[in-house]
């Protein structure tokens, strides 16, 4: 397996496994991710919807019991693993039900990172043609209603982070201010997941960008950290 022969590598230190489709995780892959400390544990799973009905508009299989039960093998073999997926709200046809499914799904499943994105018409799409669009109000609405569903669980989450300590990569100064440096763990991807601040470190040591560092987490937000250099 292509993953077996980069985690031996030498001096890699991270390697991760991104966007992993459902039905080509198996339990060899799992396996090979929990037996390597250099490979993330770590699983990107774009799942596009939790209703059987909906993804199969979507030609897509699964729903809300096949991912709950795959989500409950990936955490039993890979201790302490991030999930992170993405769904697309308002997609034709879709009902007050088949959205309510999803959001049930949403909070039982309890994800570590998830985006929603809104439908919108792409010509020449398989969707483009389907009947009963809903309109651009209702999509933004069920979008906005299904990421405060995540945003709980996010800050909860991320609460129990408070006073663990992780591998920091060190990413430079950061964006929000410049009193604070940013970095990620391995449970962030980047770009697309949250932040983690450094708001203090040893004094007398000058952190370097693109190095790595053992950091506490000291407080937590919806979807960010603050951590301190250790």
């Amino acid at each position: 397996m292509l993953l077996e022969k980069l985690a031996g590598v030498d001096g890699l230190r991270w390697v991760r496994f991104l966007y992993a489709y459902p039905n080509k995780i198996t339990k060899r892959l799992l396996e090979t991710i929990a037996a390597h400390d250099n490979i993330c544990s770590y699983m990107d799973v774009p799942l596009q919807h939790a209703s059987p009905t909906v993804l199969k508009r979507m030609k897509r299989g699964g729903g809300s019991d096949v991912f709950l039960r795959s989500i409950e093998k990936m955490r039993r073999i890979i201790p302490g693993v991030t999930l992170r997926t993405s769904f697309i709200v308002g997609f034709p046809g879709e009902t007050e039900k088949e959205f309510e499914e999803l959001c049930d799904f949403v909070k039982e499943a309890e994800l570590d990172w998830m985006g929603a994105f809104g439908y919108s018409d792409q010509e020449g799409a398989g969707a483009f043609d389907q009947d009963k669009k809903l309109s651009a109000r209702e999509i933004e609405s069920r979008r906005k209603s299904l990421m405060s569903i995540q945003k709980r669980i996010s800050r909860a989450k991320k609460k129990t982070l408070i006073g663990q300590e992780f591998d920091l990569l060190l990413e430079g100064a950061s964006t929000e201010s410049d009193l604070l440096l940013e970095g990620r763990t391995a449970m962030h991807a980047p770009e697309i997941d949250g932040k983690v601040f450094v708001n203090d470190y040893p004094e007398g040591s000058e952190p370097k960008e693109g190095e790595f560092y053992r950091c506490r987490i000291t407080a937590a937000h919806d979807y960010d950290l603050v951590a301190e250099i250790v």
